[in-house]
């Protein structure tokens, strides 16, 4: 048992030790996101050194010493994500109507052939925006459908698992589809009118993970977020960036997105509200988000059921009170972070004037 703890032990130090390095290759960057099940298994080879290794051995409690280090690090990152925390964004309150927008955010998996079950929580859910990811043509083809009570739309059928739609009830305009980094990754960007409301910014996105099957290295998602978050830094419009970001709530980048951006993260304070992977409980992270800007509070926020993807949908109702947002607070931008930012968008050469600006 002895020897089964230490490997445990010195797999745990790696694993936790790994991310804190800025480095964007994937097997580094990979370790980002179960941090969830890095502090489970920090815990559980806790107490296997309780239970089975002589208490007796330096080497045991130097062991236990590693294990406690490793969970009590992990649950610092995952701890805003609970509901143990201060939400960042408040939830609406009074007895007056307000304006509000409803999203639906769902990353289809193109190869799913179950169409079926995402029309008919669409017809339950009834949202007033549906953004679709990994939508290829047979997919554009069975949404068609929704086009009746969706008037509103932007369309980029792809066979590489990064095609997007945008089905709205709201009146759109100034839209325009882009590949910022990557010619084969694109993002929407568009004005939502809300009815007897607002205009609301609205940036779709859906960057390329990290992987050894996608990318070797973080580099392009990393600037495509940070693109985005300096470009609706200084909106004078409402603000809603959502998406299969391919990256979680907790991640360094993530975190540098909300500081730049200035965004708030309606998950902090609620939960992590896991989108993937759908197929296995234990093994599951908040990817897909609904980021937004302080004129807004939070009417609710839930994941939903499962649509035969490998993520679950996620549907968010924001309601415009910006009197009510103004005691919310986002994270504190630093000189260093600015620095990692420029570092980002370096690594491309890319720069947040090539983001679409709805509205001007």
């Amino acid at each position: 048992m002895t020897g089964i703890t230490v490997i445990l032990t010195l797999l745990l130090a790696l694993m936790t030790l790994a991310p804190i390095s800025t480095h964007p290759a994937w097997w580094i960057r990979v370790w980002d996101f179960p941090r969830l099940q890095i502090l489970a298994l920090a815990l559980l080879t806790l107490l296997l050194n309780l239970l089975f290794v002589p208490l007796s051995s330096p080497l045991n409690w130097g062991m236990m010493a590693v294990d406690l280090a490793c969970a009590i690090y992990q649950a610092v990152w995952i701890f805003p994500y609970t509901r143990l925390a201060k939400p960042q964004v408040v939830d609406f309150t009074g007895y007056r109507q307000r304006p509000r927008i409803r999203i639906l955010v769902s990353n289809v998996l193109t190869t799913n052939r179950r169409a079926d079950k995402l029309l008919a929580l669409v017809a339950a859910e009834r949202p007033d925006v549906l953004v679709a990811v990994e939508t290829d043509r047979w997919w554009e083809d069975q949404l068609a459908v929704l086009e009746q009570d969706y008037p509103y739309t932007l369309k980029c059928p792809q066979d590489n698992l990064y095609g997007m739609h945008v089905y709205s009830r709201f009146r759109i305009g100034d839209a325009e589809i882009q590949y910022l980094v990557d010619e084969t990754i694109p993002s929407m960007h568009m004005m939502v009118h809300l009815p007897q409301g607002p205009q609301v910014r609205l940036h779709c996105v859906h960057p390329m993970p990290p992987s050894p099957t996608e990318n070797d290295e973080s580099e392009d998602r990393d600037a495509e977020l940070v693109m985005v978050g300096k470009s609706v830094a200084k909106s004078e419009y409402p603000v809603i960036v959502t998406g299969d970001l391919n990256d979680v709530a907790w991640s360094t980048t993530t975190r540098l997105f909300l500081k730049v951006s200035g965004l708030l993260d309606p998950r902090r304070g609620r939960g992590m509200f896991s989108t993937f992977h759908a197929g296995y409980p234990f093994l599951r992270w908040p990817l897909d988000h609904v980021f937004h800007s302080d004129d807004f509070v939070l009417g609710s926020l839930r994941r939903l059921t499962d649509v035969g993807s490998d993520h679950f949908p996620i549907m968010v109702e924001l309601v415009y009170a910006p009197r009510q947002g103004e005691q919310q607070e986002s994270l504190e931008k630093h000189r260093e972070d600015e620095a990692l930012a420029q570092e980002k968008l370096g690594a491309t050469d890319s720069t947040p004037e090539e983001v679409h600006t709805p509205g001007g």
